[in-house]
């Protein structure tokens, strides 16, 4: 890539996700129109673009997941459904003005930090660009996983992830097996249960299931909102206070205790078999896995022609699956609800910094990252929904706003001081990082007995916040310039801000 032959913008953003789209909006709010978004699909949305399978829906609820200063009062129920949140994730895109700033189907194949003329050299598939700051919004959670098993590749039969549903598969009347029980998974399984013919469904750990509760929004509510939205926003302020308080289920173990009462009395409830209760009870603290909620998954779990299986599976053959206790059972299709590769994101691979180091590389061993927002070796890069940001209790929309906030400081400052660049130094991030692996050491994530999503290869927790959503915005309140290295500009510099 020659200087020349790149477009410039004082800011790129990578994806059109809740993450890339909030940062967008803070910026035209800010009178900011140097910036470009980068995305590889042909629309906006991320992962509510991309998930799609039956019964796809949010596990938080409608008012606060969404961004605080675009209200919707028109949420069609209390936990709002895919196609709801991508229509107003495209809405917000068209009536905030957005869409000029988006380039659609361009694909990021390499950002590289040039460390002489202080900016990112972006290449995509859709040509070449420049930028002093990158602002990364990929998220975690877009590269599927499938489980390591022999022959899984050699299945005879339609084979597809949640997360990729490949909807042209007639599943009426078909043998189906699922492999994975996670959040996905006790979504769809009882929207495909009653056509199946049959239903095997193999799991390696029961998942923590409480009641859901949802419910449509009345007519009268939705006028209310339109009409006065103080009250949406006094909604919203009181389902976060709520969320804030589960989180006393993971850090207080009496709390806990009672959790795990009523998640046991939930199961009780509604499946009467004990055999089928015994295999379906976790065997490990609640919060240690992700809590799933759902009205629906353990009344689909007991119909007849649907089966659980917990034996490992040790082989695909043909078109069966082979299991520790010698059983080969026969399926048409099979369907992976086994979740995404949340430590290793895909993305950093493609992000290279300074010195030809890799931001996957850097991460080689364990990822982590100053505030979850910015890596020591890669100048004038910001991360959303980066490391220890994830929360297994609130919105993550809330999170991504602080982020969004502490960036737009960052940035701030760098016209102040007039700097060509800005990152951590080593030590802040080490110590930031040092002193949240304290806190999570004896936390339930890596205490409670299980293994899951949020722990890398060697048990690290490096995706979730230790504590509660709001103690983190106000970590990110203020803007610290003793924790970064600062390069002052050799020449002026046009303001990233207005």
């Amino acid at each position: 890539m020659t200087p020349h032959a790149a477009t410039h913008h004082g800011i790129a953003i990578l994806g059109a996700g809740f993450a890339g789209l909030g940062t967008a909006l803070e910026l035209k709010r800010r009178g900011v129109h140097d910036f470009v978004v980068f995305e590889r699909g042909a629309e906006v949305g991320g992962t509510w673009r991309d998930n799609t399978y039956p019964g796809c829906a949010c596990d938080v609820k409608s008012d606060l997941y969404s961004f605080s200063g675009v209200p919707n009062p028109d949420w069609s129920h209390r936990y709002a459904r895919q196609p709801e949140i991508l229509a107003y994730l495209k809405k917000t895109a068209s009536e905030q003005g957005l869409r000029p700033h988006i380039r659609f189907g361009t694909e990021l194949q390499e950002a590289r930090w040039d460390e002489e003329e202080g900016l990112w050299r972006i290449r995509t598939g859709g040509g070449d660009f420049t930028a002093r700051v990158l602002i990364s919004g990929h998220g975690p959670l877009i590269q599927p996983k499938w489980p390591d098993i022999p022959g899984l590749d050699s299945f005879v039969g339609e084979r597809f992830h949640s997360a990729q549903w490949n909807h042209d598969v007639e599943l009426r009347g078909k043998r189906v097996a699922v492999i994975g029980t996670g959040a996905s998974a006790i979504q769809f399984i009882p929207e495909i249960q009653p056509v199946v013919e049959h239903l095997t469904v193999f799991q390696r750990t029961p998942p923590w299931v409480m009641p859901r509760m949802d419910e449509e929004t009345s007519p009268r509510r939705r006028e209310l909102f339109r009409r006065y939205p103080a009250l949406q926003r006094l909604s919203r302020q009181w389902i976060f206070l709520n969320a804030e308080a589960r989180h006393l289920g993971f850090s207080n173990p009496k709390v806990g205790a009672m959790m795990e009462k009523f998640g046991h009395q939930h199961l009780e409830a509604q499946v009467a078999d004990p055999e089928l209760r015994r295999k379906l009870t976790p065997d490990y603290r609640v919060g240690c896995k992700r809590i799933l909620i759902s009205d629906d998954y353990y009344p689909a779990m007991v119909q007849p022609n649907v089966e659980l299986v917990t034996e490992a599976i040790t082989e695909v053959r043909g078109h069966e699956l082979l299991t520790a206790d010698g059983q080969a059972r026969a399926f048409d299709v099979l369907i992976g609800g086994t979740g995404f590769n949340a430590t290793q994101p895909p993305m950093a691979r493609l992000i290279v910094g300074r010195g030809g180091q890799r931001l996957s590389g850097a991460w080689a061993t364990h990822m982590e990252a100053l505030h979850g927002t910015a890596v020591a070796g890669f100048p004038n890069l910001f991360l959303l929904v980066g490391p220890n940001t994830a929360l297994g209790h609130n919105s993550i929309v809330y999170i991504i706003e602080a982020q969004i906030g502490y960036i737009l400081r960052a940035l701030g400052h760098m016209d102040a001081a007039h700097l060509l660049s800005l990152e951590p130094t080593p030590e802040a991030q080490r110590d930031y990082s040092d002193a949240l692996q304290e806190k999570l050491r004896e936390s339930v994530w890596v205490q409670g007995g299980c293994t899951s999503y949020y722990l890398d290869a060697s048990g690290r927790n490096s995706t979730l916040w230790p504590e509660r959503a709001s103690s983190f915005r106000r970590t990110l309140g203020r803007f610290d310039p003793a924790l970064y290295r600062e390069r002052l500009s050799p020449r002026p510099l046009p303001p990233l801000l207005r």
